[in-house]
C-alpha cells in the first residue's frame, strides 16, 4: 500500500476524529473524574475495535444493508446516549471526586464507553463508507488486510486525540470546579441532542 493513500486516508480520519461529538463529551466528562481518563478512552477505543473486527470479516456491509438492523442499533445507540447524558446532567462530576464518589469502577467506565462508540451508527456509516474509498483491490493487500490498518490507524488516532482532549480538560479547568461542573453539563446535553438528533433521523426514514 502507497504512502499516498495513507496520508489520504489519516488526513480525512483526522478531520472526523477532530470533529466533537459524543466521544469528545465523554472523554472531557472521564478529564473532569478521578482516575477515569485511561478506562475511559480504552472503551471508546474497544467499540471502534469490535467494528474493524466486522468491517475485516465483511460484516459490516451485512449489517448496513439491513434497514431493520440499522434502525435496532440506531434506536439503541441513541437511548443509550439520552441515558448516559441525562446520569451526567443529574450528577456533574467533581474534579476532586474520588474514585468512590464517582460511583464506578474502570471496567463500568470502560463498558460506557464502549457502548458509546460501538453503538453509535455513525461509527457503523463510517466504516463501510469512508474505507471502500481507500481499498484498492489491486494492491499486494487484501481487502481484509487494508481494512484491518485502515481501523487500526483510527484506532490510534482516536486514542491520541480523546487522551489530549481529556488530559486538557482536567488541566485547564483544574482549578475552576465551577467552569468543570459547567463543561460536564454541556457534555451530557450533547449526548443527549446527539441521541436525540439520531432518533429523529432514523424515526423520519
Amino acid at each position: 500500500m502507497d504512502t499516498t493513500t495513507l496520508a489520504a486516508f489519516l488526513a480525512v480520519d483526522l478531520l472526523l476524529v477532530f470533529t466533537p461529538g459524543a466521544d469528545w463529551a465523554y472523554a472531557i466528562s472521564a478529564g473532569l473524574r478521578d482516575r477515569s481518563v485511561v478506562p475511559a478512552v480504552a472503551g471508546l477505543i474497544a467499540g471502534y475495535a469490535g467494528y474493524t473486527l466486522l468491517a475485516v470479516a465483511g460484516l459490516v456491509v451485512v449489517v448496513a444493508s439491513s434497514a431493520t438492523l440499522l434502525t435496532a442499533l440506531t434506536v439503541a445507540g441513541a437511548g443509550y446516549l439520552i441515558w448516559l447524558g441525562w446520569g451526567v446532567l443529574r450528577q456533574p462530576a467533581a474534579l476532586a471526586a474520588s474514585e468512590e464518589t464517582m460511583g464506578s469502577s474502570p471496567l463500568q467506565i470502560m463498558v460506557k464507553g464502549a457502548g458509546i462508540s460501538g453503538l453509535n451508527p455513525k461509527a457503523l456509516l463510517l466504516y463501510f463508507s469512508l474505507f471502500p474509498q481507500f481499498i484498492d483491490p489491486a494492491t499486494d493487500w487484501s481487502v481484509a488486510a487494508q481494512t484491518g490498518l485502515f481501523g487500526t490507524l483510527h484506532m490510534a488516532a482516536c486514542a491520541v486525540v480523546y487522551l489530549g482532549v481529556a488530559v486538557l480538560a482536567r488541566t485547564v479547568l483544574k482549578a475552576r470546579p465551577s467552569a468543570a461542573r459547567v463543561v460536564t453539563r454541556v457534555s451530557g446535553a450533547t449526548m443527549i441532542v446527539i441521541g436525540v438528533i439520531l432518533l429523529v433521523e432514523r424515526l423520519a426514514r
